[in-house]
């Protein structure tokens, strides 16, 4: 491998600031454990100084922010302002896949299953009425449903709602992370995560990643507290349903435009239903993250991966 000069760009405003350094510190670690020679930079005021400096722009970037910035597309669309190359999907195709009900919809229209779900603003509540609203939901959806921001990322805002009485302090919850909510009928099953990587002969998925927490819901704290959640590399699922979430992450992949890498989070219901739940155009790289743990039983390295990841970004150039 060539010594590349790359940044990996982490931090950022969002919710998600401290699981994205975290991810940046790991990754930058694995990268220079593969000879690159690697920056970190926060996306602060100084970064367009960075980029506009042709003796300060590397020859590649890594986008390993969460949440807003990092997958809604608008570091990308700054990264393509500036040709600079960079790993991951490009600002147009980040759009489709951070809006949940978007992807959710473009996979439910070639026959994918996907769990029913309403999006309700909030001036929606507001304007006829919040009580009104919430038993038209129930009526609609039935319980238990998820509620879950309409964009964002790390479960933030995400609830699982079993009684009636539950739901409007579990709405006001949800919607300090959006003014839109997605409601979600809930659908008992194994969830699963999926690793798509992209490399000269089109999307890979590597080997699904079972999240079993032992509070029985994947949220913030599961997600980012060692010993909270069990995970099982490859997944414990029948060899039908082991390639069938592989086919559907690909397709994911592909329908929505992605490069270079994705996630994507399925349900396995107990008569073999796969389910698609969402995508993530900037996966995880902490040490409970669960791309590098699908990486691993692939038998890969992350420093490699992303490494192999960086040279196509640069082979293909700026937009």
């Amino acid at each position: 491998m060539s010594d590349r000069w790359v940044a990996v760009l982490s931090g950022g405003l969002s919710h998600e600031r401290d699981i994205s350094l975290r991810s940046g510190r790991r990754l930058s670690a694995a990268l220079r454990s593969v000879g690159l020679t690697v920056d970190e930079w926060d996306t602060d005021s100084g970064l367009l100084e960075r980029l506009r400096s042709s003796a300060n722009r590397p020859e590649a970037v890594v986008v390993a922010l969460h949440g807003g910035e990092g997958e809604n597309g608008s570091i990308q669309s700054i990264l393509e302002m500036f040709g600079v190359p960079y790993v991951g999907t490009d600002s147009r195709a980040c759009r489709w896949a951070w809006d949940r009900p978007i992807a959710k919809a473009e996979l439910a229209r070639v026959g994918l299953a996907t769990p029913d779900w309403v999006v309700l603003p909030h001036s929606t509540f507001r304007d006829l009425g919040a009580q009104a609203v919430l038993d038209a939901l129930v009526d609609r959806i039935g319980l238990p449903l998820v509620l879950k921001p309409e964009q964002g990322g790390s479960a933030l805002g995400t609830q699982v709602v079993r009684e009636a009485s539950e739901l409007p302090s579990a709405m006001v919850g949800c919607l300090a992370y959006g003014d839109t909510v997605m409601a979600e009928q809930y659908v008992d099953g194994v969830e699963v995560a999926i690793g798509v990587l992209e490399g000269p002969f089109g999307p890979e998925a590597l080997p699904a990643v079972e999240i079993s927490p032992t509070t029985g819901i994947y949220d913030y704290t599961a997600r980012y507290t060692a010993g909270l959640t069990e995970f099982h590399t490859p997944a414990r699922l029948t060899p039908a349903a082991t390639t069938e979430v592989a086919e559907l992450a690909v397709a994911a992949h592909r329908l929505l435009g992605l490069r270079d890498v994705s996630r994507t989070t399925a349900i396995v219901t107990p008569d073999g239903t796969v389910n698609f739940l969402q995508v993530n155009v900037s996966p995880g790289l902490t040490e409970t993250s669960l791309l590098p743990m699908a990486i691993e039983a692939a038998g890969r390295s992350l420093g490699d991966t992303f490494a192999a990841l960086i040279e196509q970004a640069v082979a293909r150039g700026p937009r």
